[in-house]
């Protein structure tokens, strides 16, 4: 376990911290077993200080729900009686006992056109039924409170936030579907994600964004940012249309 001397984080995140070999060339700083607010900000915290520290022998820093990856070139450390990754745990228990770096608590407001049910929320009527509410009432719970963005995963600009309202658990599909439409509002486990591309999925889809939500021509490319909290808007199918933007 990681020593603690950082008031910014809660004392337990920081001092239940593990440091994890995955392969040869990765270590993973494990902050939490569960996705929540705290936890996404200790691991962007400690991402932020590792990009500022650059560690010796470190190639890149990848944060995730509840992990930070480490990947590293074991050829950058001298040989002895350590192994590379050992050499580098060390460096990085060292850094984790300094103060994180307080990042903002809350990122941007960003409003996000969504159209719920029917061909863009073909899910939406099972989640009703599962969670025991109307439709209407499932929409409201999912587009009235802002959500955090926790991480970018599965394509380019792939946003994962939380948390959901408690009312509307739901696990994954039992039957993933081989194609799920570009711009999917879906939902599961406590998440709610935005499919920017057409891709095979298993989350239940409730509506889709007209918005285009990676462009490599914009810098940066991503249009959300981690932290930014996001709030669904919902829309009519005639204003989705007009709403809709081009993909490349």
């Amino acid at each position: 376990m990681v020593s603690r001397n950082a008031s910014a984080m809660p004392a337990t995140i920081l001092s239940n911290a593990r440091i994890e070999p995955v392969g040869d060339r990765c270590l993973l700083i494990r902050l939490g077993e569960q996705v929540d607010i705290e936890i996404s900000r200790a691991v962007h915290a400690v991402a932020a200080l590792l990009a500022a520290s650059k560690p010796h022998g470190v190639i890149d820093v990848v944060p995730a729900f509840t992990t930070v990856a480490v990947h590293f070139q074991p050829s950058a450390f001298p040989k002895g009686p350590q192994l590379p990754s050992a050499q580098l745990t060390r460096q990085l228990e060292s850094l984790l006992a300094r103060d994180l770096p307080v990042l903002a608590s809350e990122g941007r407001a960003i409003e996000i056109p969504a159209c719920y049910g029917g061909e863009f929320g073909p899910d939406l009527e099972d989640v009703a039924r599962h969670c025991g509410l109307g439709i209407e009432e499932a929409i409201e719970l999912h587009s009235n409170i802002p959500v955090t963005l926790y991480a970018f995963f599965f394509s380019p600009g792939n946003p994962f936030a939380g948390p959901l309202d408690p009312r509307l658990q739901i696990g994954r599909r039992s039957s993933p579907r081989t194609r799920v439409e570009a711009g999917s509002v879906a939902i599961a486990n406590g998440l709610t994600s935005i499919y920017q591309d057409a891709s095979p999925g298993g989350w239940n889809v409730i509506a889709r964004t007209p918005w285009n939500l990676f462009d490599v021509r914009r810098q940066p490319p991503t249009r959300l940012r981690l932290g930014d909290q996001l709030k669904f808007k919902p829309i009519t199918p005639d204003e989705y249309r007009t709403l809709l933007e081009p993909r490349q």
